[in-house]
């Protein structure tokens, strides 16, 4: 059973940077990053093929985050800069067999998901 936990989460400045990290288990093909603010539908941020290294990222949030793996400490990390209010959700990690488009719809079933950690941006 591939078990995911995030944390890094908490409150920002408008315009300040957070580091979210997510240690794995067992590490996935493709891993990914995505947030459900209160109220909307979850949605993709990032994701990156663990063994080629291609990302991928959500319009609304490149050139601002970057997600990144370090196999040695099982990790994957979301940076995020020029933090904005509506960046304010739960972020989820998540690990599934292969980078996709379904994979970041969040319609991979076989995709395995943390339980969350809260962002939030205020001014």
């Amino acid at each position: 059973q591939v078990q995911l936990v995030e944390s890094g989460g908490g409150s920002v400045e408008v315009g300040g940077s957070l580091t979210l990290s997510c240690v794995y288990s067992q590490l996935s093909g493709c891993m990914g990053w995505f947030r459900q603010p209160a109220g909307k539908e979850r949605e993709g941020v990032a994701m990156i093929n663990t063994a080629g290294g291609s990302k991928s990222y959500g319009d609304f949030v490149r050139g601002r985050f970057t997600i990144s793996l370090d196999n040695a400490k099982s990790t994957v990390y979301l940076q995020m800069n020029n933090l904005k209010p509506e960046d304010t959700a739960t972020y989820f990690c998540a690990g599934g067999p292969r980078c996709s488009t379904r994979f970041f719809y969040g319609e991979e079933k076989s995709a395995v998901w943390g339980r969350g950690t809260q962002v939030t941006v205020s001014s």
